[in-house]
């Protein structure tokens, strides 16, 4: 039987969903454990959205629910973390304005101890570059959701290649669509469509480039 939350996310029921949220919480339930069960809710309705149940504006009223399951939870991660010694560049890729799962991964790397340089949304692929030249990051996080956009991830890592970065940089991409395709069509390094599978990515990294703190 389906956990009371995801129905309550997948029924865009936002009261009930933030009171389950809120009383979880409270309750000892993990940060991480209430998001994926969100964001199960979440590809209900995208389902249902490709199904011709749901609308548009429910796309869009599901995205409102989350953001609000993510205030409430937010102050319940981990503050004053020591960071680990290493630095993320993160964004979603140019053409792409979708950034819900971008900054739910950003709030857990941040809590468990990483330094994220947020690019925001619709990110050229030059800026992806740019960003870890001057910053001196070893990781590139691309998150995407539309398959038209995902060409100028391909583009990215042949700009890496080019500057010469292209050996030391380790490349994530994420989002809905990806798979181990995609991420052979890019030359990505890793690929995730969960928060779960993105953190133990982040985690191995972290552990191979060396980090100076154990990354719970």
């Amino acid at each position: 039987m389906e956990d009371e939350l995801v129905r309550a996310m997948a029924n865009l029921d936002e009261e009930k969903t933030l009171a389950l949220v809120t009383e979880r919480i409270k309750a000892g339930t993990s940060a991480l454990e209430i998001v994926e069960k969100c964001k199960r809710g979440v590809e209900i309705v995208g389902k249902r959205y490709s199904e011709g149940v749901y609308y548009l504006s429910d796309l869009i009223m599901s995205e409102e629910i989350f953001r609000g399951v993510i205030e409430i939870i937010e102050p319940y991660f981990p503050k004053d973390v020591a960071e680990n010694g290493i630095s993320i560049v993160m964004g979603t890729i140019e053409g792409d304005i979708h950034d819900l799962g971008k900054n739910i991964v950003i709030y857990f790397l941040r809590s468990t101890g990483f330094r994220v340089y947020d690019l925001g949304v619709d990110v050229p692929p030059e800026k992806f570059v740019v960003t870890l030249n001057q910053t001196g990051s070893r990781v590139l996080g691309i998150c995407v959701l539309l398959t038209f956009c995902i060409g100028s991830i391909k583009k990215v890592v042949k700009l890496l290649e080019e500057a010469g970065m292209r050996d030391r940089v380790k490349v994530v991409i994420g989002g809905y669509p990806v798979n181990q395709q995609v991420k052979d069509y890019t030359g990505a390094d890793y690929y995730a469509n969960d928060l779960v599978k993105a953190m133990e990515i982040f985690r191995g990294i972290a552990s191979e480039l060396g980090a100076r703190a154990v990354v719970g």
